[in-house]
């Protein structure tokens, strides 16, 4: 099985690279997606996808890679925390200098940044996806919204 093959039955899939690029020659997509049951293991099994297409895929940087599979797990966790959802979706796009993380749930309800208060273990997820992504924002869908981030790629990973 080439690694195509193998990328698209991880979940992996080839949805918006441009016809006749480099990448798309090289058998990488630009875009995958993922639907999870909204449960607490699919965040292990997120931030698994997450590492094997950024690291495995798109060779990018371990800082960066780490990073965001962070705000992937906090974001996943919020949708299975908070909204009652049965199933959630993960794409992760990228386009020259840049990926961009969605997590798409069923509720309309808005997600809010709160302040951290002493030594509280939880509601941490924003706070962390605003102090470390370049950009972040929710848009509302017609069925519920997309929760997403967005960082800058300064790198490929070396060796």
């Amino acid at each position: 099985m080439g690694a195509t093959a193998g990328a698209r039955a991880r979940g992996i899939t080839d949805i918006d690279e441009p016809a006749g690029s480099a990448a798309r020659s090289a058998g990488v997509p630009a875009s995958a997606e993922l639907r999870l049951p909204a449960r607490p293991e699919s965040a292990a099994t997120a931030r698994a996808w997450t590492r094997e297409l950024l690291q495995q895929h798109w060779l990018l940087p371990p800082r960066l890679t780490d990073d965001a599979v962070l705000l992937v797990s906090e974001l996943t966790g919020n949708v299975i925390q908070h909204t009652g959802a049965e199933f959630l979706g993960l794409r992760i796009r990228r386009r020259r200098g840049w990926i961009r993380a969605e997590v798409r749930d069923p509720s309309r309800a808005l997600p809010c940044l709160l302040p951290i208060r002493g030594l509280e273990t939880s509601g941490h997820g924003l706070f962390l996806v605003d102090a470390i992504a370049d950009r972040w924002g929710v848009d509302l869908l017609p069925r519920g919204k997309c929760t997403w981030f967005e960082m800058r790629v300064t790198g490929r990973r070396t060796g």
